[in-house]
């Protein structure tokens, strides 16, 4: 049973993510006879830490002893958890957690202070998706899965970027305690207990050009023509090459084939005009080359991991679907 949480913070540490822990975990809500947590902040680097937030202090009188009796350990996200050392004591005191069950969970960047520890080794972990390349390349035996909110190998949970925090919080306190605890949570915090997707919609994908320097034209006419079916062959004619040439050059200048780089602007192109415009399914399936709205949501939900009506809810709110 979940009833003894504790935060553990390091110097740099983020009051916004830390706030998700104390929101979900920290608060008596006994009133409503929900759980109350035997909750609490300790730190790693003496009683008094800095925050990224100029002058934001946070005091406590908790040390790593208090991480012995956790059922759960929160390491929230900091500033230059990235490439900072980590002290062997919190690495020690993560270990030992983990070995004998205790639940370890990081938010956003606190995932290199468990990878840090080994915990990561030869498990799935989730991470905000501008760290995914780094978390890789420094812990090679760690499973980064970069697009998902959230991973359970329990006992180590991790979750992508600040809000998918709270998603790991809840999905914890559901696991552990039943979901109407923690739809009730989630209703006193205003937010959803589960969100549809993962973290593909909120990606920004920039178009480089710069090194397309023999198929650029080419990308600009597919860009302008998304609505059209087109094959390689015409591709490699307006280019004034063979398809097999084409192909490879293609390749070579984007990292990707004709099909897959034409799917992703296809995609790109309906993200947009769901956030912007008010166009029915059928229209945007028909202005992004989809053709049917079926397809369309196929596509979309295959690339991002949610549907084109939750996107649109996501992002211009749930009158707009």
């Amino acid at each position: 049973m979940l009833t003894n949480v504790a935060a553990v913070l390091l110097n740099g540490a983020h009051p916004f993510e830390l706030g998700v822990v104390c929101e979900v975990f920290g608060l008596d809500r006994s009133d409503e006879g929900l759980p109350v947590y035997d909750f609490a902040v300790a730190s790693a680097e003496g009683p008094t830490l800095a925050t990224h937030v100029p002058g934001f202090t946070v005091s406590t009188p908790y040390g790593l002893d208090r991480l012995e009796e956790a059922d759960l350990i929160v390491v929230p996200a900091g500033s230059h958890y990235i490439g900072r050392t980590y002290p062997p004591a919190l690495l020690d005191a993560l270990v030992r957690a983990a070995d004998r069950g205790t639940k370890v969970l990081s938010v956003c960047s606190g995932v290199f202070v468990l990878g840090a520890a080994g915990l990561l080794d030869g498990r799935r972990c989730a991470v905000h998706w501008r760290h995914a390349g780094t978390l890789a390349e420094r812990h090679p035996r760690a499973k980064v899965e970069p697009d998902v909110l959230y991973v359970d190998e329990d006992p180590v949970i991790t979750s992508a970027g600040t809000a998918s925090g709270i998603d790991a919080c809840l999905h914890i306190v559901r696991k552990e305690q039943g979901p109407e605890v923690a739809n009730s949570i989630a209703r006193r915090m205003i937010v959803p207990p589960h969100r549809d997707g993962g973290q593909a919609q909120y990606i920004e994908r920039p178009l480089p050009r710069s090194t397309c320097d023999t198929v650029g034209g080419v990308l600009a006419w597919m860009e302008a023509h998304l609505d059209e079916e087109v094959t390689v062959e015409q591709l490699a004619a307006r280019a004034h090459m063979s398809p097999r040439t084409f192909a490879r050059r293609f390749q070579q200048e984007t990292g990707t084939t004709p099909y897959r780089w034409l799917l992703r602007q296809r995609v790109l192109l309906a993200q947009e005009l769901l956030e912007a415009t008010d166009e029915t399914m059928d229209f945007i399936a028909d202005r992004t080359g989809f053709g049917t709205a079926a397809a369309l949501r196929h596509q979309f939900v295959r690339s991002l991991g949610t549907t084109p009506n939750a996107y649109r809810r996501t992002f211009r709110g749930p009158q707009a679907a």
